[in-house]
C-alpha cells in the first residue's frame, strides 16, 4: 500500500523552503504597511501634493524595476540566499536613514534619495526567493509553487500590510510616523526567520555552471527582450497586471476622502479585501493553468476579469451616490466587486511559467524579463497618476487602466504555443540525469522540464 504524500507535497509547496514562505510573508507585510498611507502622510505632514507623491513613488519604482530585473540573474550567479541577504540589508539601512534623518528634517531631496534607493531592497529579497523556488520545486509543481510565492508575497504587500496600518492607526492609535517603525520591525523579523530557518543547500550557491561569466548572464535578459518579442509581451503583461495596485495606492485615498467623502480606513479595508481574496486563487490559477492552458487562463481569468472588475470597483461608488443609496450599502457592494478584482489579479499567475518555458536553459535570465515587469509596475502606476490625474482626473485615469487590461488580453494571445502539451507545443522529454536531479532536492534544477 502506498503511503499518502505529505501535505506540503500535495499542496505543491517545497518542504525545504517552508520557513522562507513564512519569513517572506512577514517581510512583505512590513514593506506593505506604507503602501496606502504614504500619500496622506506626506501630504498632511510634509506638504507633498498627490502628484508629487506619485513622482516620488515613480523614482522608488524605477529602483524596484532595476532590482527586480537583475534579481534573477544575480541569483543565478551568487545563489538566491546571498541576493536575499543583500536585499534585506539595503531595505533596513535605507529605511533607518529615511526615518531618522529624511523625515525628521522634512528634507525633500533626502526623502527622494532614501526612499527611492530603498526600492532596491524588497525585489532582491522577494525575487531572489522566487528563483530559489524555481530551482527547488518539482517541475510538475513549478507553476503551483510560484502561486504559493504570490500567496506569501501578496499576503504582505499589500493585504496584511494594509490591515496592520489600519490597526496601528485606528486601534492602537499610533500616528503615521510611528506606524512606519512597525513596518521596520516586521521586516527585521521576517528576514531573521528566512536566514535562520531555511537550510536548503541549493540556494546557498550559484545556480549556473560558470558563475564567472557575469556579463554574459546579466546581459542575457536584455538580449531576450531585444531579440524575442514574446519576452517583451511577458514584461508588458506583468507590468499591466500590477499597475492599478500602485496607481490606486496613490490616488484612491484622495478619491475616497475628498471625492466620495468616505474615511481613509474604508480604502484600507478595501485593499485588504482585494488582496485577501486574491491569496487562495494564486495557487488555484497555477493549477488551472498547468492543466487547462497558461495563456487561456491569463486571457479570461486575468485580463478580461480584471478589466470588468476594476470598472465596477471605481464606478459603483459614483453610481450609488448618484442614486442616493446609503454609503454603507454602496461601500458593501464596492467591497464585493473588489473581491472579484482580487480574483482577477491572480489569473496572471501562469505568466511566470510561460517566461521560463521560453528559455528553459536559462531560467534566471528568463525570469529577469518577468521580474522587470513586476518592478516596472511600481514605477508605471504612480507615473500614470502623476501625468494623467491632473489631465483627465480619477475617472479618466481608471478608464486608461481598464484599457491596458484589454491590451494585455491581446498580448496573451501572442504567447500561445509556449506550454508543453498545449496549442501544438511538444512535450519535453527528461534526460536520465534530470530524472536523478528530480529525486535529489540539493541537485541542480531540472532545466529541460521547467515549464
Amino acid at each position: 500500500m502506498t503511503s499518502p504524500q505529505p501535505l506540503l507535497d500535495r499542496l505543491g509547496i517545497p518542504r525545504a523552503l517552508i520557513w522562507g514562505f513564512i519569513g517572506l510573508t512577514l517581510f512583505m507585510i512590513g514593506d506593505g504597511v506604507e503602501t496606502n498611507i504614504l500619500e496622506p502622510f506626506l501630504r498632511d505632514d510634509h506638504g507633498f501634493s498627490t502628484s508629487r507623491v506619485g513622482t516620488l513613488v515613480t523614482v522608488y519604482g524605477i529602483a524596484v524595476a532595476i532590482a527586480a530585473f537583475f534579481a534573477a540573474a544575480l541569483s543565478d550567479l551568487w545563489g538566491p540566499r546571498r541576493v536575499m541577504a543583500l536585499g534585506a540589508v539595503v531595505w533596513v539601512v535605507l529605511e533607518l536613514t529615511f526615518l531618522l534623518v529624511a523625515l525628521t528634517t522634512s528634507n525633500a531631496p533626502l526623502i527622494f534619495i532614501t526612499y527611492g534607493l530603498r526600492g532596491f531592497g524588497y525585489p532582491l529579497f522577494a525575487y531572489g526567493f522566487l528563483v530559489w523556488i524555481s530551482a527547488v520545486a518539482r517541475p510538475e509543481d513549478r507553476a503551483t509553487g510560484v502561486g504559493w510565492f504570490y500567496v506569501a508575497f501578496s499576503a504582505g504587500l499589500p493585504t496584511l500590510g494594509a490591515l496592520v496600518a489600519t490597526v496601528s492607526l485606528n486601534v492602537i492609535d499610533l500616528d503615521f510616523y510611528q506606524t512606519l517603525w512597525v513596518s521596520l520591525v516586521l521586516v527585521l523579523v521576517g528576514s531573521t526567520i528566512v536566514f535562520v530557518g531555511v537550510r536548503e543547500p541549493r540556494g546557498r550557491r550559484p545556480l549556473v555552471d560558470n558563475p564567472e561569466e557575469v556579463s554574459a548572464t546579466l546581459s542575457r535578459g536584455v538580449r531576450l527582450l531585444v531579440t524575442d518579442s514574446r519576452f517583451r509581451y511577458v514584461t508588458a503583461i506583468r507590468t499591466i497586471n500590477s499597475v492599478p495596485t500602485y496607481a490606486m495606492a496613490v490616488f484612491f485615498p484622495a478619491y475616497f476622502t475628498d471625492d466620495l467623502g468616505w474615511r481613509l480606513g474604508w480604502f484600507l479595508i478595501l485593499t485588504t479585501v482585494i488582496y485577501a481574496v486574491n491569496l487562495p486563487f494564486n495557487p488555484l490559477f497555477g493549477r488551472i493553468g498547468d492543466r487547462y492552458g497558461w495563456a487561456r487562463t491569463m486571457f479570461w481569468c486575468g485580463a478580461v476579469l480584471c478589466a470588468v472588475a476594476l470598472g465596477l470597483v471605481y464606478f459603483t461608488p459614483l453610481v450609488g451616490q448618484a442614486l442616493g443609496l446609503p454609503d454603507p450599502v454602496t461601500y458593501g457592494i464596492t467591497l464585493a466587486f473588489g473581491a472579484v478584482f482580487g480574483i482577477g489579479l491572480a489569473g496572471y499567475v501562469p505568466l511566470s511559467a510561460i517566461a521560463i518555458s521560453l528559455d528553459p536553459e536559462h531560467p534566471g535570465a528568463a525570469m529577469a524579463t518577468y521580474n522587470l515587469g513586476v518592478g516596472a509596475a511600481v514605477a508605471v502606476g504612480p507615473l500614470l497618476v502623476a501625468v494623467f490625474l491632473p489631465l483627465v482626473g480619477p475617472t479618466g485615469l481608471t478608464v486608461i487602466m481598464i484599457g491596458l487590461y484589454f491590451v494585455s488580453a491581446w498580448m496573451s494571445t501572442r504567447l500561445k504555443g509556449t506550454q508543453p502539451g498545449f496549442d501544438g507545443a511538444p512535450v519535453r522529454v527528461a534526460h536520465a540525469s534530470e530524472s536523478t536531479s528530480a529525486s535529489e532536492p540539493s541537485s541542480a534544477p531540472d532545466k529541460e522540464n521547467i515549464q
